[in-house]
């Protein structure tokens, strides 16, 4: 077994390879960019190298900076994660070069599954069923046409190189296909640098099941499926193995083709056969295509490790080592089910953008297992893939084990920035998916009712106002008493650019009524738990400087009051809006004789990679806007004047 090896990877990923390399007595070499320097991964390893700036062609990419790291520390192998560099042959070649051992497959299969077209034709030979379609060389666009309307349409134009949906279009009749294949070719020439494609079949009720594969360049096995089906875009959301409905014979029938294609280009290590399903009427042999091989470790890999007890790192180094495979096929069986959701910094309201930002925040529950790159106080920069987590759950049944992960979704807490947790969450609540009725468009038609924010209920509003009180921190003293008498605490804060009022009154130490509007709550903490009208609640409070979160099955944020934006003060000062930090102005929403009331949104300041909204003091009319959207102002900077009222000097 090697001594020491170099990940040359980051995330989530590098600090899954470091944590089985620990276990195994194996020392471990990080390599991080300028944006890293502090990361989860370069804290894990027992070394860390710097190897350039943020950019991942400054840094992740360079493979002979990470290999001179290699061999500056005495790694004798470099494990290469998933992404990056993983899949390209010219650094495996690189690495043996240096006299290293790069764990994964040849630079021969990784080029033999690198190209779909070719590998298609590799499949066909090795008698692996594939998608009926055109993988040819020639790229004239007439013929393309006369060969998509041979196989019948619909037909799925998509790039020879590379993956991720890009250079994909579905064409559903022959008068879209040329603008389809104009603009493929145009994508997959920008993300890949070849604008060939190739042309297939579209299945209508498509399934993407995929099989993970093991070999050590002779032999190969199969653990068995996952189901990928879940996906947005083409990209995974939510995976889980075994596949639901599938059957002993379909299983066969699908690992005996995914072996057939490991052995047939003498694949070594970890990877992965996709293959494209028929969902319509339930699975069946004659049912399932090829579609690409990943010649890499699987982002969705925790499920199969859950339903086989299988470490597939450990597998990796171990042949990688020069050891035979761990396990013959008679030895591996399924134990229950699995699944795994990807939680990603991103905002789902606004179509899934990327969000970037310091977490301020990050804890998941002990029953999950939870694969991050990230802590709590981290950044979540534009450099990288945002996702902050993987959560696994595991059960003996389907139905456990999708309930385990809606309770560790619930039980996940985020603070800082937008996530799709909440959108998560309603996926495992979705009737056709719990019931094991996925394919790859179910996301596409329920799109609207899963990307529902839910709404603070009054319960939780009244939390967040003992939270802005700072009665949430310290309830061992008797608090609001004068005279005997209980006195109410008027409490402002603003939810979704609105503000909530709130009255609270303390009734003794860690009991208090909270009115908001025509409801009063009864709440009481107890311990380190919160109880409203005497039910206990699990939520938790924590403030964030002027945010506030609360994590009650859903994570609510809340913001306080900036003194600027706040009615009732005195003289000249209440009439004009300043900026309260330096920001930058992203937009304004009224203009000079506008009408305004107390607490309307007025413009909104970025700043610290935060939005926030700036309100009128009063009602009025606005006399004057000092800035427009765009403009970078200084703290304490007028942005907007109200109309004087009368009376005032």
């Amino acid at each position: 077994m090697f001594g020491k090896i170099l990940i040359a990877n980051r995330g989530e990923i590098a600090c899954r390879v470091m944590e089985t390399a620990r276990d195994m007595g194996v020392r471990t070499v990080a390599v991080y960019s300028d944006a890293d320097a502090g990361a989860r991964h370069v804290a894990l390893a027992d070394q860390a190298v710097h190897i350039g700036g943020s950019a991942p062609a400054q840094s992740y990419l360079r493979g002979d900076v990470i290999i001179q790291a290699a061999l500056e520390t005495g790694a004798e192998a470099i494990h290469p994660g998933y992404g990056f560099l993983s899949e390209n042959p010219e650094f495996v070649e690189a690495v043996e070069a240096a006299g290293l051992v790069f764990i994964g497959p040849s630079a021969a299969a990784i080029r033999a599954m690198g190209l779909k077209d070719a590998a298609k034709v590799l499949m066909i030979e090795a008698g692996v069923p594939v998608v009926p379609g055109y993988h040819g060389k020639n790229q004239d666009a007439a013929f393309l046409a006369k060969e998509a309307a041979a196989i019948g349409w619909p037909v799925l134009i998509k790039a020879v190189a590379g993956g991720g949906g890009k250079g994909m279009r579905l064409v559903e009749a022959s008068e879209g296909f040329s603008d389809a294949l104009e603009s493929a070719r145009s994508e997959a020439l920008a993300a890949f640098g070849n604008a060939d494609v190739l042309i297939e079949k579209y299945v209508t009720a498509p399934r993407h099941i995929e099989v993970q594969v093991f070999g050590d360049g002779v032999e190969a096995v199969h653990l068995f499926e996952r189901d990928c089906s879940l996906q947005r875009r083409h990209q995974k959301v939510i995976e889980e193995a075994p596949a639901p409905g599938m059957t002993a014979d379909v299983r066969a029938a699908m690992g005996a083709a995914a072996v057939k294609a490991a052995k047939a280009i003498g694949y070594a290590g970890a990877g992965t056969i996709e293959f494209i399903v028929d969902g319509s009427g339930g699975l069946r042999t004659d049912g399932f295509w090829f579609m690409e091989m990943n010649t890499r470790l699987q982002v969705e890999h925790p499920v199969t490790e859950a339903i086989t007890g299988v470490d597939l790192v450990e597998w990796q180094l171990r042949v990688a080592a020069g050891e035979g495979l761990p396990a013959v096929q008679e030895q591996l069986t399924i134990q229950g089910h699995s699944f795994e959701a990807r939680l990603y910094a991103e905002d789902v309201p606004a179509g899934f953008l990327p969000a970037t930002g310091r977490l301020a925040h990050l804890s998941f529950p002990e029953f999950a297992r939870a694969d991050t790159g990230v802590r709590g106080g981290d950044e979540i920069s534009p450099w990288y893939d945002p996702m902050i987590a993987k959560l696994t759950t595991h059960g003996a049944t389907r139905e456990i084990a999708l309930a385990k992960l809606e309770r560790a979704l619930s039980a996940t807490q985020v603070a800082g920035l937008v996530t799709n947790l909440a959108f998560l969450k309603a996926l495992t609540r979705h009737a056709g998916f719990k019931r094991g009725e996925v394919d790859t468009g179910l996301i596409g038609r329920d799109l609207a009712a899963l990307t529902v924010e839910p709404i603070a209920c009054s319960r939780t509003r009244s939390l967040a106002a003992l939270g802005f009180a700072g009665l949430a921190e310290d309830t061992s003293t008797e608090m609001g008493f004068a005279l005997w008498e209980r006195v109410p605490q008027e409490v402002a804060f603003t939810y979704r650019d609105e503000i909530v009022a709130v009255r609270v009154t303390s009734l003794g130490a860690g009991r208090f009524d909270v009115s908001i509007a025509d409801t009063t709550h009864n709440v009481e903490q107890k311990g380190d738990q919160w109880w409203i009208d005497g039910q206990k609640t699990g939520a938790q409070i924590m403030r964030f400087g002027d945010a506030l979160s609360v994590f009650f099955g859903n994570t609510y944020v809340f913001e306080a009051i900036d003194p600027l934006a706040r009615g009732g003060q005195e003289g000249p000062a209440g009439d004009i809006v300043f900026a309260p930090m330096p920001g930058l102005v992203k937009a304004v929403f009224v203009e000079a004789g506008a009408k305004v009331v107390q607490g309307e949104r007025l413009a909104i300041l970025e700043a610290m990679k935060m939005e926030h909204s700036l309100l009128a003091t009063r009602d009025g009319e606005i006399a004057e806007v000092f800035v427009a959207s765009g403009d970078q102002v200084v703290a304490g900077a007028p942005l907007i004047a109200l109309v004087e009222e009368a009376g005032e000097a």
